[in-house]
């Protein structure tokens, strides 16, 4: 979703038990991913801790913070416009929006729009860590195509598919990552571009177009409260649960260029830490590394790790031919 600023996004599923985390097959990185799962409710304090070493982890970045590139993995499929990314166990799970007709802004509103509704296929991509395609999940329904960003609770992927445009509708869907199969789980009058799932309360988090509003839902759909997002540094494109309450959400500002008002304006990436019970920003820092094709990586998937005492970011933020981007910090500890 490149929209004036997330993610995050990105949301899950509760049961009738609390939340546990699972960790993925790797022994050394711990994943922002979330178990609804009630026989293991017993273990959730101590994972929630796990969780909440990520978040301190990154309440370490700022601006002089060192993203290194370790590897780039050309994807073997047209991943279109992707939106939001998570990892479960050695397969990646990504958002995508194949834009057929975009849609075209009217000047004036009309039947409160203000653009056309455009034309579209939404998309989940599973694919491996070598970038190859496992299985295209189709999403949507008449003009609901534009997936957004997505979040993993250890049973389901959360995601929303909305109209491409501002002040529309919304499906969210969940998915089994085991059966691949996908459920509407609920509808929503707005567009809602990312959503995350609070591991603690189980609640549902999701923002409008650009992020300029929060939502907050149960599992089946109920609106529970609708708050004004306090931040205007970047627009959400995706976000996931990083523990004790917390998620973490990345995203982008597009800034004109004051020389030149005919060149592409100056994407300004960035992450953010919010307080999901109080869905105020708690940190937030600038990311300023670039793609091949020169957007800044946090411009739409974003799947952040912890990889021992650093970080470690998975991004996809080119389209049609794009590239699985790994990138790891290497002074987050430093004085």
């Amino acid at each position: 979703m490149n929209k004036k600023i997330i993610t995050a996004a990105s949301v899950l599923l509760i049961s009738s038990g609390l939340m546990a985390f699972h960790p993925f097959n790797s022994k050394d990185t711990e994943a922002f991913a979330v178990s609804s799962s009630a026989k293991a409710a017993t273990t959730s304090s101590a994972n929630d801790n796990g969780k909440q070493n990520i978040s301190d982890q990154f309440e370490k970045i700022s601006r002089d913070t060192k993203w290194q590139q370790k590897e780039k993995i050309d994807l073997q499929f047209n991943n279109y416009h992707s939106q939001g990314m998570v990892k479960v166990g050695d397969l990646f799970y990504m958002s995508a929006v194949q834009i057929i007709e975009k849609p075209v802004k009217y000047g004036k509103i009309v039947d409160g729009y203000d653009r056309s509704p455009g034309k579209g296929i939404g998309h989940l991509f599973v694919f491996t860590k070598e970038g190859k395609l496992v299985k295209d999940i189709k999403l949507g329904e008449g003009n609901m195509y534009h997936p957004g960003g997505i979040d993993f609770d250890g049973k389901n992927i959360w995601v929303s598919v909305a109209e491409y445009r501002p002040n529309s509708h919304s499906i969210v869907y969940k998915v089994d990552p085991k059966t691949k199969d996908a459920k509407e789980a609920f509808r929503v009058q707005d567009h809602i571009g990312g959503m995350v799932r609070d591991g603690q309360s189980g609640k549902i988090i999701g923002n409008s177009w650009g992020s300029r509003k929060f939502y907050e839902w149960n599992e089946q759909g109920k609106q529970l409260a609708k708050k004004e997002n306090t931040s205007h540094f970047i627009d959400y494109q995706d976000g996931h649960y990083a523990g004790n309450g917390k998620m973490i959400l990345s995203g982008i500002a597009e800034l004109p260029d004051p020389a030149n008002s005919n060149t592409k304006p100056y994407e300004l990436g960035g992450v953010a830490l919010v307080d999901m019970k109080t869905l105020d920003t708690i940190h937030e820092a600038p990311i300023t590394e670039f793609s091949p094709q020169g957007h800044v990586i946090t411009r739409n998937p974003v799947f952040m790790e912890n990889a021992g005492q650093e970080l470690r970011l998975y991004a996809v933020p080119d389209d049609d031919n794009g590239s699985l981007l790994v990138y790891e910090t290497n002074n987050l500890n430093e004085n």
